[in-house]
């Protein structure tokens, strides 16, 4: 049996789209899969820490976070790419100009900007989240040794993404993830150049690569592998017509399908 590698998604994808939870079928037929043989990879937006245990203890054979900033293989940590403070201090300035939400992220910590109150209700809900979590998350983000990998952003406004935008685009590529929210990733780095980087560290061929997604910010890994997949319960809808297969909503068995289809399991 050849090797084949499938990245998947978390949210909406992995987990479940009326609850959050990971379905028992779906963690039993990856661990079914690497028990043939076959590599199981995470890739995610999420910066390290923010997959959570309950993810990890799936068991995995690596993860690619932060949309390709941060590579895991077989335990080891392959690759790392973080932002200079300066440059970190000149997009904490913009967001200030602008008066937008900011959430810095890296694989150690998250940080929203705490010198104004946070304004959009999606920016406050996250906040209580991960205090919830108990997040560590540093206040003092002019501290010379506080960095970050990428970051998101809400907004109220469509001139306030503008502004911000003449300063960032010299260096990150804007994710649009609908409303007026943004996730914002270091040019030249992707969900899809995360799975090109893993594919080179095992050897494996582009045609050996399978990705399974639920959005638009999903479409780099998708559009970049020959066999995409969209769950039943992707939104938009017209992702359907993007990919190779759509299998079944992640609530009702939709990983599981999936790697049946491809001969995983």
């Amino acid at each position: 049996m050849s090797r084949k590698i499938a990245f998947f998604d978390i949210d909406g994808t992995l987990t479940s789209e009326t609850d959050g939870s990971v379905p028992e079928d779906a963690a039993a037929a990856i661990a079914q899969a690497r028990a043939n043989g076959h590599l199981m990879f995470i890739n995610t937006g999420r910066c390290f820490q923010n997959v959570e245990p309950r993810f990890r203890d799936i068991g995995w054979d690596g993860y690619v976070c932060g949309c390709g900033t941060n590579i895991y293989c077989d335990g080891r940590d392959v690759l790392y790419v973080s932002q200079p403070h300066d440059r970190i201090m000149r997009i904490l300035d913009t967001a200030r100009h602008t008066d937008v939400d900011i959430l810095f992220e890296s694989r150690a910590q998250v940080a929203f900007d705490l010198t104004r109150p946070l304004h959009h209700p999606r920016a406050v809900r996250q906040y209580r989240i991960f205090v919830e979590h108990r997040y560590h998350m540093p206040e003092e983000l002019e501290n010379p040794n506080f960095f970050a990998d990428k970051f998101v952003i809400w907004y109220q406004e469509e001139a306030q993404l503008t502004a911000f935008r003449r300063i960032s685009d010299q260096w990150f590529d804007c994710i649009d993830r609908g409303g007026t929210f943004r996730e914002f990733v270091p040019k030249g780095y992707s969900k899809a150049s995360g799975i090109g980087f893993v594919l080179n560290h095992y050897g494996l061929a582009l045609e050996d690569a399978c990705a399974l997604g639920d959005s638009n910010n999903d479409l780099p890994m998708l559009s970049f592998v020959p066999h995409s997949i969209a769950m039943g319960n992707a939104d938009p809808a017209s992702l359907f017509e993007q990919v190779e297969y759509v299998t079944a909503k992640a609530s009702q068995g939709g990983v599981r399908q999936a790697l049946a289809h491809y001969h995983f399991i």
